[in-house]
């Protein structure tokens, strides 16, 4: 199950699941930030990627967007030579690699905004 809870306005095609799980799992979420993946199948980069990820995966949302899907074809433009292709929270961050010193800096600031506003 692919939760999306608030990407629609950085994916305006994609929607909120309608099912009352998917509404919990969202709201029980909404202060994890959300790491989107632009991928397709097979994508052995994306794979390693995830891997480097894992060690961070409580920390936030993975959202995966397949670029192959016809609804997404704005994406395969875009990203067709540069997967694995990351934003955070609907902003550019990262294409190629993990750059984990750049994703924990980010995820780190994100989490003491979300502090701070509490």
């Amino acid at each position: 199950m692919m939760v999306l809870c608030f990407l629609s306005r950085a994916l305006p095609r994609v929607r909120q699941s309608p099912s009352p799980l998917g509404r919990q799992l969202c709201s029980a979420s909404r202060n994890k930030p959300v790491l989107t993946l632009f991928t397709k199948k097979p994508c052995p980069l994306c794979d390693e990627a995830k891997e480097v990820l894992e060690p961070y995966k409580k920390r936030f949302i993975l959202q995966e967007v397949d670029i192959t899907l016809p609804e997404n074809s704005g994406w395969y433009d875009k990203y067709k030579y540069d997967i694995p292709v990351f934003h955070f929270n609907g902003k550019f961050l990262m294409k190629h690699r993990v750059d984990i010193q750049k994703f924990e800096d980010r995820l780190r600031k994100l989490e003491l905004q979300s502090e701070g506003s509490q």
